[in-house]
């Protein structure tokens, strides 16, 4: 097939050889088999920042790093200069994502490269060659619900343990290979210790695969991975050998809030007291 001019840059780099067929397209990029140093892999092309929107961007944003405070500036003010860094700044944290995970043994496509808005990386199979499909095509036993929400349990506790939440884990972004599940579709991973909205999202992403895998195997619906995975991590005894139980009972003690608002006003009238001894 013609090569799309997104791509051009990397066979003019020899990083791609041939563009074989287009594998699917949806809001944020597309994806095209190609041919890469003998192998068959997939190249995902951005879209255009002006193509689709950044509504939720705000969310997962929190706590990535930017280059400069002009950069910065831009990005809040969302001028034009603003919306390029900020796409920028959001594939930059897939390709950053990918690299960490590939490296903490978390099973996701393993990246090659990342040049011009186009990213390099495995094509993941299923057992005939043919591209695998994502968990939400298939029909699965109850024996295989419990086996794969297992395995991506202690995937999500290995991406934790490597600072990372996806963000947006679902039925619609695992593929299922010869070997099981694979993780794709990083663009909104956070840093797990830099925003403050990590708890919530990988709450969200465990409940997702509990109601997901729940149609199969209906007493994965009353489990509580999310919260019991992120009291260990909150804890620092969160390991990827960590036996998990399902199960969380939360502090039921109650604040004892006149307690903590003398605390407060102490501590201001100590403040208070400290400067007027400076002033005299």
């Amino acid at each position: 097939m013609k090569t799309p001019k997104s791509i051009e840059p990397l066979v003019r780099d020899g990083l791609v050889d041939e563009v074989i067929r287009p594998l699917k397209s949806g809001k944020e990029a597309a994806v095209y088999v190609v041919l890469s140093e003998g192998e068959i892999r997939c190249a995902k092309v951005y879209k255009d920042v002006n193509k689709r929107g950044f509504h939720k961007q705000a969310l997962y944003q929190e706590g990535r790093k930017v280059r400069n405070s002009r950069q910065a500036r831009a990005m809040e003010k969302n001028t034009r200069f603003g919306r390029k860094q900020q796409e920028e700044v959001w594939q930059n944290a897939e390709v950053d994502a990918l690299y960490r995970l590939a490296a903490a043994g978390v099973r996701v496509p393993q990246p090659y490269n990342f040049v011009e808005g186009v990213l390099l990386m495995e094509l993941v199979t299923d057992e005939h060659g043919n591209a695998a499909p994502r968990l939400n095509d298939l029909e699965l036993s109850r024996e295989q619900a419990l086996e794969y929400h297992g395995l991506l349990i202690k995937e999500v506790v290995r991406m934790l343990c490597a600072g990372i939440v996806h963000g947006d884990l679902s039925e619609y972004n695992i593929l299922v290979d010869a070997n099981g599940p694979v993780i794709i579709d990083l663009p909104q991973a956070v840093d797990a210790a830099a925003n403050n909205n990590a708890a919530r999202m990988l709450e969200r992403d465990v409940d997702n695969l509990a109601d997901y895998f729940g149609r199969f195997a209906p007493e994965l619906l009353t489990t509580q991975y999310g919260k019991e995975i992120w009291k260990l991590y909150e804890s620092g005894d969160l390991t990827p050998q960590v036996e998990l139980t399902g199960r969380f009972k939360g502090s039921t003690k109650v604040a004892d809030v006149r307690s903590i608002m003398r605390e407060i006003k102490d501590a201001r009238d100590e403040a208070l007291q400290r400067r007027y001894e400076r002033e005299d």
